[in-house]
């Protein structure tokens, strides 16, 4: 790692859209501090500012650039001050982002993140914008330097890219084929985070169950996921996203026997319509899916099923969408995440004829929102009186202080608010773990008011103490004196999976 002084410089990154781009970020990060950058926190002035973007989402180019025109003032006021822009619209756009914005010193794709040291140096250097795009993937992002969001929680990437072609999808594009990391590594990966003090892993891919499918191994996540149970500390397992062709019954079985794979399955539905499932060209059907959800639900009854759904995709009728709220009613979904369509650009469905007005799926997207939070609200209802085992976590509850709470997740992933003990050496920290019993439902999160039991004092927790002690530490002031015998090590960067 450089030399750090009075002058290192700060950087700051800003994150939109998945998972993948969550912990594409914690890359960035690491690689920034390994190259001598210092973290300047969340309202902190930054010498670098990084924007890891996302293409998927609505108005995603307009939000980026509106924020490089607040972003320009700033620069203008701080000689040296860089911007760089990564992500999938960076990927996407590629030298169009520099014409809109020419203030942007650095712009990288999804391929090569691991380069953004390198050319901020150069862009210092040569005083003119940098855009290097890989157009296929350099090497697994995984072997870079990590700097971790969370001490006792961490993404485990298992493959990168996706092979399917959903009309309304542009990822693969992006992305590019899936390429899937030998099971060693992560295992290997997994392990060393267990070693720091990590208690949960999600295992992270754009279609995670189709793992093994680039050296031909059909049961590779399945076994995975078994491996995952004979590490030793590891207390909950993970994973998404998967997509329902590649649900097999040993990937169930596996999730159903090892005791630390969570009962919790995000399965993407995106329509109940068969027609639109076909035009959307998702490889199942209504029947295919809801048969996965009764297979899951048979053999792990407690699980909790979340899923994803588009409305108003183009050509959606009023019977289309009924059959989606037929398909929710009876996969009583915990959850869902929500979307209204609109296009993208690049994508087939751009192209489609019968695009659905405005107001038509504003009026469908409501109607849905409400039956997804009524059937989710009856489903955590069922939970009162229910004794569960919670994960305590940092920011999970935004009115924690307020009412002497702290919050954290059930082992089904259901967000859980929990009255903790006023006295500091009887609350749990982040990553410690305990029992509670459920006193109140709504449809988001549950309450649990009668306190908590069998507190477990984790090493995730320690990893979490460790680091807040780290972080209030004030720095060192060195005064150039020749000191005797072997130097100190270095501290770690913190969250840095290396340690």
């Amino acid at each position: 790692m450089s030399e750090r002084t009075s002058e290192t410089r700060t950087y700051q990154i800003r994150t939109h859209g998945c998972q993948m781009n969550v912990h594409d970020s914690e890359r960035l990060a690491g690689l920034l501090e390994e190259a001598g950058y210092r973290h300047a926190g969340a309202d902190g002035a930054a010498d670098v500012v990084v924007f890891n973007t996302c293409a998927v989402r609505e108005n995603a180019d307009n939000k980026l650039y509106g924020s490089l025109g607040h972003l320009l003032p700033t620069k203008q006021a701080r000689p040296g001050m860089q911007i760089a822009v990564g992500g999938c619209l960076a990927q996407k756009d590629q030298d169009l982002i520099v014409k809109k914005a020419p203030w942007v010193d650095v712009v990288f794709g999804t391929h090569n993140i691991g380069a953004l040291p390198v050319l901020l140096e150069r862009a210092r250097i040569e005083a003119e914008a940098q855009v290097e795009i890989a157009e296929s993937l350099e090497r697994f992002p995984s072997t870079l330097p990590t700097r971790r969001d969370s001490a006792y929680s961490a993404w485990v990437s298992i493959s990168v890219g996706c092979n399917n072609t959903c009309t309304f999808c542009i990822v693969p594009a992006l992305r590019g084929k899936e390429t899937d990391r030998r099971p060693g590594d992560i295992l290997a990966e997994i392990e060393a985070l267990v070693s720091e003090g990590v208690q949960e892993i999600t295992l992270l891919g754009q279609n995670v169950n189709a793992y093994g499918v680039e050296f031909g191994d059909r049961g590779a996540f399945a076994r995975l996921l078994r491996a995952c149970g004979q590490v030793e500390g590891l207390e909950r397992v993970r994973f998404t996203s998967p997509h329902p062709k590649d649900f097999t019954d040993d990937v169930i079985q596996a999730m159903a026997e090892t005791p630390n794979v969570m009962p919790q399955l995000h399965m993407p539905l995106q329509s109940g319509s068969d027609t639109v499932l076909r035009a959307m060209r998702r490889s199942y059907r209504r029947d295919r899916y809801l048969k996965i959800i009764d297979t899951v639900r048979a053999a792990m009854p407690a699980a909790a099923i979340t899923t994803d759904i588009i409305v108003g995709f183009p050509g959606e009728t009023e019977q289309d969408f009924q059959h989606t709220l037929e398909v929710v009613e009876q996969a009583r979904f915990a959850a869902a995440f929500t979307f209204q369509y609109s296009i993208r650009p690049g994508t087939p469905a751009a192209t489609m004829p019968d695009q659905i007005p405005k107001k038509v799926v504003q009026e469908r997207y409501e109607r849905l929102v409400a039956a997804v939070n009524d059937i989710a609200w009856q489903e955590n209802s069922k939970l009162v009186g229910e004794r569960v085992e919670v994960l305590f976590a940092a920011g999970e509850g935004r009115k924690d202080a307020a009412t002497a709470r702290m919050s954290g997740r059930a082992r089904d992933n259901r967000l859980v608010h929990v009255a903790v003990p006023a006295e500091e050496q009887l609350r749990p920290r982040p990553g410690d773990i305990a029992e509670t019993v459920i006193s109140y439902a709504a449809p988001h999160h549950l309450n649990a008011d009668s306190g908590i039991s069998g507190l477990r004092r984790t090493p995730g927790g320690d990893a979490w103490q460790a680091r807040q002690e780290r972080a209030a530490a004030p720095a060192p002031v060195g005064l150039g004196m020749p000191q005797l015998g072997v130097p100190a090590p270095l501290a770690p960067a913190m969250g840095c999976s290396t340690g």
